[in-house]
């Protein structure tokens, strides 16, 4: 097995709870980490036998700039989801989605949830 990374993917969205989250909107950073068999796309230097970063990132935006969630739990389930059903490869799918600037008085550092789904 092997780890394919996608760092730091920044995206503007409207998911949030309070009504100013939802009305303004703000960033969100997400980190994606997949589990995937690579030993044949190594030896073969071939994408068929991986999964395209390109193609990652785009399921991510879509879903982030997407429809809005009160939760960022449930942007995460979705990418997950997502990410497991478009792409057989994948056996295990680490999300962490962060909320860099929380609308928490006296807060200023990020909030993040992150989730681990697999195929099991």
């Amino acid at each position: 097995m092997g780890k394919i990374y996608v760092n730091n993917m920044m995206f503007y969205g409207y998911h949030g709870v309070l009504p100013q989250e939802t009305a303004l909107g703000q960033r969100f950073n997400v980190d994606l980490v997949v589990e995937v068999d690579t030993k044949q796309a190594g030896e073969t230097d071939n994408l068929t036998y991986s999964v395209s970063y390109a193609d990652m990132y785009a399921t991510c935006k879509r879903i982030v700039e997407g429809e809005p969630y009160k939760l960022i739990e449930a942007v995460a389930e979705r990418i997950a989801s997502e990410l497991l059903a478009e792409y057989a490869l994948i056996d295990v799918c680490h999300v962490k989605v962060i909320k860099p600037d929380p609308p928490i008085p006296g807060h200023y550092h990020s909030v993040a949830v992150e989730i681990t789904r697999s195929r099991q």
